[in-house]
């Protein structure tokens, strides 16, 4: 099993904790999609989006949330 360190990450993302929520994302847009049930998956989604990741593989665009006026 391969351990990424928050740093690896933090240098494809920005900071640790955005790279975390980036690979979230991607893990459970992966998951939506329908799979073949004769292939057996080796790795879990959430290894395969923090190797996307560290490899440059994803990209993503960060949008601001408006702020709800009462």
């Amino acid at each position: 099993m391969r351990i990424f360190t928050p740093n690896e990450l933090a240098r494809r993302a920005g900071n640790k904790y955005l790279s975390v929520l980036v690979a979230a994302k991607f893990a459970r847009f992966v998951n939506d999609f329908p799979r073949d049930q004769s292939v057996d998956l080796e790795k879990k989604l959430t290894t395969r989006a923090l190797e996307e990741l560290s490899a440059g593989g994803l990209t993503y665009k960060l949008i601001r949330r408006r702020r709800q006026e009462t």
